[in-house]
């Protein structure tokens, strides 16, 4: 369950390692494969994306235990987001760590062939 003020870790390779959410798009928590606003607080130097910047972000992994539909339920040990532009295209070019399934469900087809496994 992502909320507006949450920080989460940035799963792929655009340079940030921090954001916090500002946004939430669908009601007021966001879950698997939820689209959220961030603002970059934690980045490298020299990369894509620098600090203070506001970007688009969708959520692929998070702590809260989510159901899924077969009776499975389905818990990360981290809150991770991959950075995505306006077409939700991801803006790097890998992905780190484990995604949920439910991003070929919301048709994150390019990030669900970045990613190396998808749970």
């Amino acid at each position: 369950m992502i909320q507006v003020q949450t920080r989460l870790r940035v799963a792929d390779n655009t340079g940030a390692k921090e954001v916090m959410c500002i946004r939430v798009f669908r009601g007021s928590t966001a879950t698997l494969a939820d689209v959220i606003m961030v603002v970059v607080k934690e980045a490298l130097p020299n990369m894509l994306v620098k600090k203070s910047e506001i970007m688009r972000a969708v959520v692929v992994r998070t702590k809260q235990t989510v159901r899924r539909s077969n009776g499975m339920h389905i818990r990360f040990d981290e809150n991770a987001v991959v950075l995505i532009d306006q077409e939700n295209n991801p803006k790097g070019t890998r992905v780190f760590g484990p995604i949920a399934r439910e991003l070929r469900e919301a048709n994150f087809m390019k990030i669900v062939s970045l990613a190396p496994e998808v749970i």
